[in-house]
């Protein structure tokens, strides 16, 4: 693959862009600087610098990030910062969008892609992907609250109750709740129904895949091959 065509495809800007950037003086692959943006390179593996800084070539880009409060999953933020803000320019240029979307004062796991097969998998309703949840409450939980949520409480707009795939208290304000689906407000609305009132949420697991501990509030990270494999599992 040419050069030009290998920066275009990892979102370093327009062809006319990567063109300028080839001729500049600003890319280097295996520590030598490429001035012909039509030599030809394998992608697989390639790693590349551009202005010194490197860059793996993937064919299509899988990540995760820790998204904090104060945060809007959408390209259009209408009160508050984009999510897409945390991330290099060159994802979004590509086309990366979220995996589903977490409230703007919800934290933790979000995903991201620009593989438009692996988006539909993991937000369509007929996978019941389940997704795990930490939940502060407002009140001290009981018993009658985590029956309810097990058996299923009836939501405003909704026509059968929905049940959580599986409820337990952390402590007295602590509740771990995973559900299969991703109506709006989902996890709230339910809590709220059980009788209590859901003060922070926090997404803990996707799948088979949790968020690393390492991993700090508004920072991202590559999906391996380890990881993608967990979130199927």
């Amino acid at each position: 693959m040419d050069l030009e065509s290998i920066l275009f495809r990892q979102g370093f800007g327009s062809r006319r862009q990567c063109r300028s950037l080839i001729a500049e003086g600003r890319v280097a692959v295996g520590g030598s600087v490429c001035a012909d943006a039509n030599e030809d390179f394998p992608p697989d593996d390639l790693t590349f610098d551009v202005d010194g800084t490197p860059w793996r070539y993937r064919e299509r880009a899988y990540l995760m990030l820790n998204k904090p409060a104060g945060y809007e999953c959408s390209r259009d933020p209408q009160h508050h910062l984009s999510v897409f803000g945390l991330l290099p320019a060159q994802l979004a240029t590509r086309g990366v969008q979220c995996v589903g979307r977490l409230d703007e004062d919800t934290t933790g796991l979000l995903l991201l892609s620009d593989d438009g097969q692996f988006v539909h998998a993991y937000t369509s309703p007929k996978r019941k992907v389940p997704k795990t949840y930490l939940a502060t409450t407002r009140h001290a939980l009981d018993e009658r609250q985590l029956q309810a949520l097990t058996d299923g409480v009836l939501l405003h707009g909704e026509k059968a109750p929905i049940a959580a795939a599986a409820v337990r208290m952390r402590d007295e304000t602590q509740l771990e709740i995973t559900v299969n689906e991703g109506r709006y407000h989902q996890v709230k609305r339910m809590i709220a129904a059980a009788g209590n009132r859901c003060d922070a949420l926090h997404r803990e697991r996707i799948g088979g895949l949790a968020l690393p501990g390492t991993l700090t509030p508004g920072t991202w990270q590559w999906l391996d091959d380890e990881a993608l494999r967990a979130l199927r599992a």
